[in-house]
């Protein structure tokens, strides 16, 4: 059984809004070396199959001010600690 993946930019868009709530550019970390595109890659493509979307989105809109942690259950929670603690 294949998994559903969602549609690349909307992934693309969240991936980079996560980040950017916790203080990581993903832009900056790509230009600095600091994350490798196929890494980046494979962020997207995670964040595609997670099935949390409507609370990813629900939780964005709910944030005012840089967060610690990504929203609850992120698929790519490790690596954006991991780049923010880089930072």
């Amino acid at each position: 059984m294949s998994q559903h993946l969602g549609e690349p930019s909307r992934h693309f868009f969240l991936t980079r809004s996560v980040a950017r709530v916790m203080g990581v550019s993903l832009g900056e970390t790509l230009r600095s070396g600091r994350l490798e595109p196929e890494r980046y890659a494979d962020m997207v493509t995670r964040c595609r199959g997670c099935t949390l979307v409507d609370s990813c989105e629900d939780w964005l809109s709910a944030q005012s001010r840089i967060s610690a942690t990504p929203p609850p259950g992120c698929c790519n929670a490790s690596d954006l600690h991991r780049l923010r603690d880089l930072h």
